[in-house]
């Protein structure tokens, strides 16, 4: 066999984009340098004790923004996290209580927090499948969920996985062309097998006829099988907002989005997705109910066999009582902490490098693995491939002599991803949120090792979402939730920080 047979195709090149601005002060922090600076010296014209006067405050005004973590945040935003912790807690924010014996009216279980407000409409595609839409009103965006049944990667040749990689590639770089598309979302939700499915399956078609060992040999597999086996399903949220014309109503948003639902599942159907269909209202809120109450899954995938529904609404997908503390989520019969990621996985890396984090985690309830994606347009895409191109040969001209490694390989990089560009491939921003779900808090310590471990496999470096851990598990469920579009913040503004 020769080496290029052996030969597994690699992946990678994504890079953060540069900031602007001098070092780590960034965009805003430079124009207050360069103001400051200037006053200064207009100061110094007065007295060197005015001069003085003014460099303090500064200087003591840009130093938080130099101060930066790993992940690029600097004091300021680390001081407005803590800051909206406390006043989340003095506002009683951090606890919420539903039902009938709540002071919530109408008696119901809505989902609290960035769901607090949302409303659940249902349409029909071309093939009379009904769907579900999720309406954010606040901010006017409307979700659409997609179920699909991913091919695993076993036994499957690598010039097929490199064909499933590309198609990928190629849907998402679809996805800056639709219109009015705000971001995309990818969960990969794993847990423990109930055996509510299996036992559902089988043990109606025992013949009453069999004989005893074969019966008892089927009702023992029933069993034990689901005590070494786990569940997995994926879904793909898609959320869209106000393309800048006449404002619609929801009605014609929904027959637009139905418009739309085949071309979307035959890419996914295209890059590995297998049978992908959309998910209904009630098969979105049961989603939801069980990732608040886990313990009510089989009793959820009993009715569904049963009765091909559970009628759950999406005002009852919500728990009764969520308590969020610094480290943790507390919802009903489970207990989540949520980690973000800081740093992608460097260099090349294969098409299994997320193997290990998707895998069901052992000692765990549920598991959920959230994928995010914001398209961006091709004129700001071509407008930041060519930005990152200049500061790279910049970066690496600067220094003089012999250009360090790391700066030829960034060169390398910003000239590959500037030449893909042209040629008609997509830009996307992307990060990666992991939630795990425990019995009790003491499971928590536990989870903080499996998660530790699975990162490490995959190369990528996360942090625990402490102080924002209701917000990260809302981040974490299909539905939608947009980081970027529910900042205080504008999006620009951070960036520019």
């Amino acid at each position: 066999m020769s080496s290029d047979a052996l030969t597994r195709p690699t992946y990678g090149n994504w890079r953060r984009p540069r900031r602007p601005g001098l070092g780590p002060l960034g965009l805003l922090g430079t124009v207050i340098a360069f103001g400051g600076l200037l006053v200064t010296l207009l100061a110094s014209l007065v007295s060197l004790a005015a001069a003085v006067t003014v460099l303090v405050p500064v200087a003591l005004l840009l130093a938080p923004l130099a101060l930066r973590t790993a992940d690029g945040r600097n004091v300021y935003q680390l001081l407005a996290v803590r800051i909206g912790w406390m006043r989340r807690r003095a506002g009683g924010s951090t606890s919420y209580v539903a039902g009938p014996l709540s002071r919530r009216p109408g008696g119901r279980f809505p989902p609290p927090g960035l769901l607090a407000r949302t409303r659940m409409h249902e349409g029909r595609d071309a093939y009379d499948r009904p769907f579900g839409v999720i309406h954010h009103p606040g901010r006017n965006l409307y979700t659409l969920v997609l179920a699909c049944e991913p091919d695993g990667g076993s036994l499957v040749d690598p010039e097929q996985v490199d064909v499933w990689v590309a198609s990928w590639g190629d849907w998402l770089n679809r996805l800056a062309h639709e219109p009015g598309l705000r971001g995309a979302q990818v969960v990969v939700e794993t847990a423990p097998d109930t055996g509510t499915r299996l036992a559902a399956e089988v043990l109606p078609r025992i013949s009453p006829d069999a004989p005893a060992a074969a019966r008892a040999v089927m009702e023992e597999v029933v069993q034990r099988y689901p005590t070494a086996s786990s569940e997995m399903h994926t879904y793909i949220a898609l959320t869209y907002g106000p393309t800048g014309g006449p404002k619609r109503d929801v009605d014609d948003v929904v027959t637009e989005l139905s418009m739309r639902l085949p071309g979307l599942l035959a890419g996914l159907v295209a890059a590995g997705g297998g049978a992908a269909h959309p998910l209904s209202a009630e098969r979105i809120a049961e989603t939801v109910r069980v990732a608040f109450d886990p313990a009510v899954a089989p009793d959820v995938l009993g009715l569904r066999a049963e009765d091909s529904g559970t009628g759950l609404e999406w005002a009852d997908a919500g728990p009764a009582a969520t308590v969020e503390t610094v480290t943790a989520y507390q919802h009903d019969s489970g207990v989540s902490r949520s980690w973000l990621l800081t740093l992608a996985p460097r260099g090349t890396v294969r098409s299994s490098v997320l193997r290990g984090l998707l895998e069901p985690a052992p000692g765990t309830r549920r598991k959920r693995v959230s994928l995010v994606y914001r398209p961006i347009d091709p004129a700001t895409s071509a407008r930041i491939v060519e930005s990152d191109r200049r500061a790279a040969h910049f970066m690496g001209s600067s220094r003089g002599g012999l250009v360090q490694a790391r700066a030829t390989s960034e060169i390398r990089a910003a000239e590959q991803t500037a030449a893909e560009e042209a040629a008609g491939a997509g830009l996307v921003e992307f990060s990666l949120m992991v939630t795990v779900t425990v019995d009790e808090e003491s499971g928590l310590r536990d989870a903080d090792i499996t998660v530790r471990n699975l990162q490490a496999s995959s190369r990528v470096s996360m942090r625990p979402a402490d102080r924002m851990q209701a917000s990260a598990f809302a981040c974490t469920l299909p539905v939608g939730i947009l980081p970027w579009e529910y900042t205080l913040v504008p999006y620009q503004l951070r960036e520019a920080l």
